[in-house]
């Protein structure tokens, strides 16, 4: 149970990262940064993260000569974020 929780998910910022990428298709930056109150260097590095684990993908384009970055979970990052999920649900059931 409590061994089921995955590690990558203990940050508030990647919990909501993830809760957020699993129910969009393509996420903006701008967006999770707001959303999350989180600075950019902050934001940055939990993206980074999470994309090194392949649980999100990074989509960089340019909107007119702006640069606009989006992101999206994978099929790995949304079972492993389901599955910790699950978890949590396991260990609030339990806990009587």
């Amino acid at each position: 149970m409590i061994q089921d929780l995955n590690k990558a998910f203990e940050s508030r910022i990647r919990l909501g990262i993830m809760s957020v990428l699993v129910v969009n298709d393509w996420v903006e930056f701008k967006y999770l940064k707001e959303y999350l109150d989180a600075t950019d260097g902050n934001l940055s590095s939990h993206l980074s993260s999470l994309e090194k684990l392949d649980y999100i993908e990074v989509r960089k384009e340019f909107v007119g000569k702006r640069p606009k970055t989006s992101y999206r979970v994978t099929l790995v990052g949304r079972s492993e974020f389901e599955k910790h999920l699950n978890a949590l649900e396991q260990l609030l059931k339990n806990r009587k």
